[in-house]
């Protein structure tokens, strides 16, 4: 089964995240809901053209399947993007939501599957990393495979690049990939898969 994610604004969730931004005294500038609808009508069809193809790969390639039919994915005017509830924001860049939106699928994918002794694995072998960073170690290999199979080579750097200015791990987690090799990562993650 390939799910069909659903794009979504919700004006009670949307201020929520209005409200939790305000608490934290982040000054940002703010999608009002119009935008946001038009920003999904623009983004559906650049991910439609793809959308089931990658969502297939991303399910082969981990070795995992998916467990839900349709996956909602909400958007609203400014969050921190993240994998359940699928919560996105706009970017101008629609390519860099695009793969901000693969990255999130991911974790959903991880979710919706428990993979114990993938997990188990991932663990045992880096013991002396954080769950955070060693789960976007596995993550991150499935990326670079999605990059190279559909994108290109820039893409994979922007995401690097980003990296470096976000949290630690992402930046840790993206050292261990480049350094290891991305296909070894997930031909050892996939090995412990139990079907």
């Amino acid at each position: 089964m390939i799910p069909k994610i659903v794009f979504k604004y919700s004006l009670i969730y949307d201020e929520h995240w209005k409200e939790y931004y305000a608490l934290k005294k982040w000054e940002c500038s703010w999608y009002k809901p119009e935008e946001i609808e038009g920003y999904i009508e623009d983004f559906k069809k650049i991910w439609c053209q793809k959308e089931q193809e990658i969502l297939k790969e991303l399910s082969e390639v981990s070795g995992l399947k998916w467990q839900e039919p349709v996956i909602v994915c909400y958007i609203v005017g400014k969050c921190i993007p993240f994998s359940d509830p699928l919560t996105m924001h706009p970017y101008k860049d629609k390519t860099l939501f695009n793969d901000v939106l693969i990255h999130e699928l991911i974790h959903q994918l991880f979710i919706q599957n428990e993979a114990e002794k993938a997990w188990e694995h991932i663990e045992n072998k880096y013991p002396n990393e954080s769950f955070r960073v060693r789960v976007h170690i596995v993550l991150n290999a499935i990326l670079s495979h999605i990059y190279y199979k559909f994108y290109d080579e820039s893409r994979l750097k922007r995401d690097v690049a980003r990296a470096n200015t976000l949290e630690s791990i992402y930046a840790r987690a993206w050292d261990i990939v480049q350094k290891e090799g991305y296909e070894k990562i997930i031909k050892e993650f996939k090995s412990k898969i139990v079907t």
